[in-house]
Formats: C-alpha cells, structure tokens, sequence
C-alpha cells in the first residue's frame, strides 16, 4: 500500500479538510457544498445564537451565509479556510444585524418534563445557573463573549479560535484571559445581588 500524499488533507487537521472542500467547491462540486454544510451548519447556528442572535435571527444568518458562499465559490482563492470563511460572513452577518436591531436576545433553555420534586429543584437550580451564566456573558463585550463561547463553549483550542478569529497567538491569549477575568467578574457582582 502507498503512503497517503502530501497533498491529502488528513482527517485530523480541519483546516485541511475545508481547504480540500473548498477546492472541490471551486471545481463546481455540488456534494462538496453539502459537506461543508454538515460540518458547519449545526456548530454556526449555535454560534451565532450564543452571541445574541434569536434562534429565528440565526437561521436567517445562517441561510445568508450559505448563499453567499453558493455565489462566491468559485471566487475564493485556493489557500481559503472554508470554515473560516463561514464564520467571518456569519459573524459580519450578525454584527450588521445587531447594529440595525441594537438588542440582544438572551437564550432560555426549554422547560423540562414534569419529575419528583427533588428532581425539580435539581433542575431549578441547574436552569437558575445557566441563566445566570448566559445573562453573565450576553453582558460583555462582543470580543470577549466571542472567545469565550468559541472555546468554552464550542470546545475550540485556543489556537483554533485565535486562527478562526484572526489573531496571533499572544493576543488570543491575552484575549481569553481578559474574557474569562470578566466573565468572573460579571458573575460575582450577579450573585451578590438580591
């Protein structure tokens, strides 16, 4: 059996994946497009509903984005991480919107199934949390809340998300540990209150 080439991306770089994507996507390749969907869609959506938009808002971005991507593949210039790419559209997308809407919607989870009670206090308390930490971040400011959610929520390494974002190694650094010193900082002023 041969070794794989230098020019296969491996399964385990992303970034090489989306770039093998985006060559097939330039080459016209239809099911290239609906790969980069089922890697993408699901993690955008949820992205751009933790930065503030409403489910309803994100979709709305989100079918924006993929357009956009439709008219613009053949475009993109070879070293493109398609990925990247999505996200920067989407992340514009929602500034744009914001700026227009000047509000943030604030996600809730869904109310859960009837329990036992210790159960439901359990839960209470849970959703009380949540609630807490999402009011905490919807209250930073976007660089911040941004990071935050690429790595503490989306699971990002730093380097992935500082790639993702633009930055250099040090100011991502720098970034998220300003993010998460404010994040503690919003927290601990919210439970001091009544």
């Amino acid at each position: 059996m041969a070794p794989p080439s230098s020019t296969a991306p491996v399964a385990d770089d992303p970034r090489a994946v989306d770039r093998a994507l985006g060559a097939r996507l330039r080459a016209g390749e239809v099911a290239a497009f609906d790969a980069l969907y089922d890697r993408h869609a699901t993690r955008l959506h949820r992205i751009l509903c933790r930065l503030g938009a409403s489910r309803e808002s994100a979709e709305d971005i989100l079918q924006e984005t993929w357009l956009r991507l439709a008219a613009n593949a053949r475009a993109l210039p070879d070293d493109t991480d398609v990925g990247a790419w999505l996200y920067t559209v989407a992340r514009n997308l929602l500034r744009d919107g914001t700026r227009n809407e000047r509000r943030r919607a604030v996600l809730t989870p869904p109310p859960p199934a009837p329990s036992p009670p210790e159960a439901e206090e359990a839960r209470r308390a849970a959703r009380a949390d949540v609630q807490r930490l999402e009011a905490a971040l919807a209250s930073l400011p976007e660089a911040s809340r941004e990071i935050l959610v690429l790595v503490g929520v989306e699971g990002m390494s730093p380097a992935e998300a500082g790639a993702l974002l633009g930055l250099t190694a040090e100011t991502t650094r720098q970034r998220l540990h300003r993010a998460r010193a404010q994040l503690a900082e919003a927290l601990d002023g919210r439970s001091e209150r009544p």
